[in-house]
C-alpha cells in the first residue's frame, strides 16, 4: 500500500517554542487528535477516547493538537483548565490560525489524523461518535501491523 507522504506539522508547544511533529516523532506511528477546548464532543470523548487508545496500543504515539479559530488566543493554562490532574494524558501542541487542521482538511472537531511509521496519512477521521470509534479501531490494527 501507498498512502500520501504526509507535510510537515508545524505546531508550537504549549510554552510557545516551534515543533515539527513529523521530525520528533519520526519512525511511530502517530495519532493525532486535532481539537477544540469548547468542543464538547473533543472534552468530553475524544480526549478520553485518544488516552484510551494509547494505553491499549503499545507503539502508539498520541498527540493533541488544539486549533484555534476566529481569532482565539489560547495559552498552556487554557489547555490545562480542561483536566482534574496537573498532568496531561498526552503531549499537547497548539494550531495557531488553523494551519495544520486546514492543511489535513480537517472536516470539524474532533478530527483524528493516523500516520504511519514512514510518515504518510494512513486515514483521516472526522468525530467521536461510536462509528467513528469503530473505524478508528479497525485503522488502528491496521496500522500498528504493518
Amino acid at each position: 500500500m501507498t498512502f500520501e507522504k504526509a507535510a510537515p506539522i508545524l505546531v508550537k508547544t504549549l510554552d510557545e517554542k516551534p515543533v515539527d511533529l513529523l521530525d520528533l516523532y519520526q519512525g511511530h506511528v502517530v495519532l493525532v487528535l486535532f481539537y477544540n477546548n469548547k468542543c464538547l464532543g473533543c472534552t468530553g470523548r475524544a480526549i478520553p477516547l485518544a488516552y484510551e487508545y494509547q494505553q491499549s496500543f503499545a507503539g502508539l504515539k498520541v498527540v493533541g493538537i488544539h486549533s484555534n479559530f476566529g481569532g482565539e488566543v489560547i495559552n498552556k493554562g487554557d489547555i490545562l483548565s480542561i483536566f482534574t490532574v496537573d498532568e496531561l494524558p498526552f503531549p499537547i501542541f497548539i494550531d495557531d490560525d488553523h494551519r495544520m487542521y486546514d492543511q489535513f482538511n480537517c472536516e470539524g472537531t474532533p478530527h483524528w489524523v493516523l500516520i504511519s511509521k514512514e510518515g504518510e496519512v494512513f486515514r483521516s477521521i472526522f468525530g467521536s461518535q461510536r462509528g467513528t470509534q469503530n473505524r478508528m479501531l479497525y485503522a488502528l490494527e491496521e496500522v500498528l501491523a504493518l
